[in-house]
């Protein structure tokens, strides 16, 4: 067997405990402390409980010298190495070894009873630990020989990603070509200029707008003005009538 290296720690220390010669047990029933001489203990001094690994020790120690006088591995908890006797929560039969394979059973009282409760939960932590480092092994042994899981891509493989179905923006309204010209309003002739309403244009509006229409209406071309009189007739008529048409239409001439 191999030997044991693990680091030894200290998991509980009483200073004062007792302890008794206990005779047979009589009965199933269990020990009894009345049955011990409480008044006359066979030893007195401290006691420590030390853990080494999965085991814990009850080491019952010489007070000033720190002598070993006795020693309990205790391999499980509640178990034959601790016994809680029937009649008190103080008093506790355990079992000692002397390491040659010899074995013997003592009586191990506590003056308090807080020092009892101590005990018991010592020994309760301690081995609460052990189970829970067993299951913890048990469960890493069992993933260990599970088969892992290949989820990597193999050649050839490919994956393919449904996003749904996404509606395309529609696209911008087609734009009217050419450098931005408004139509004339209805009713006007090209190139004219419709005057407000009892006003008479000038002789210099008139060969304005006959040389405006010049230069916008490529595709008919405007005849020459006319002589004074009937220049002022034309524009009497075009400035009249359809004005008043355009106004009644909905045109994009408006007049306040």
């Amino acid at each position: 067997m191999a030997e044991d290296n693990s680091y030894e720690s200290v998991l509980c220390v009483k200073p004062e405990v007792h302890v008794y010669k206990i005779p047979p047990r009589a009965s199933n029933r269990g020990y009894r402390a009345a049955d011990w001489k409480l008044d006359e203990p066979s030893w007195s001094g401290r006691m420590k409980i030390t853990a080494k690994g999965k085991m814990a020790f009850i080491k019952l120690e010489d007070k000033n010298t720190g002598e070993l006088f006795a020693q309990a591995p205790v391999e499980q908890y509640p178990g034959c190495v601790v016994e809680s006797v029937t009649d008190s929560s103080r008093y506790f039969v355990i079992r000692i070894e002397d390491g040659n394979g010899r074995h013997a059973f003592i009586g191990l009282g506590f003056a308090d009873r807080g020092d009892s409760f101590d005990f018991n939960v010592a020994l309760q932590d301690h081995f609460k630990w052990v189970k829970q480092e067993g299951e913890l092994a048990k469960q890493e042994a069992t993933q260990s020989q599970a088969p892992k899981l290949d989820l990597g891509f193999k050649e050839g493989q490919t994956i393919k990603i449904s996003i749904g179905n996404i509606k395309k923006k529609d696209g911008a309204k087609a734009r009217p070509m050419g450098g931005g010209l408004l139509p004339p309003p209805p009713g006007a002739k090209a190139g004219g200029v419709i005057a407000p309403p009892g006003e008479q244009p000038t002789i210099s509006a008139v060969q304005t707008n006959a040389d405006a229409a010049t230069l916008l209406d490529f595709g008919s071309p405007v005849p020459a003005a006319q002589p004074s009189s009937d220049v002022w007739g034309d524009f009497t008529s075009a400035g009249s009538n359809p004005s008043k048409d355009a106004v009644k239409s909905g045109g994009w001439v408006q007049f306040s």
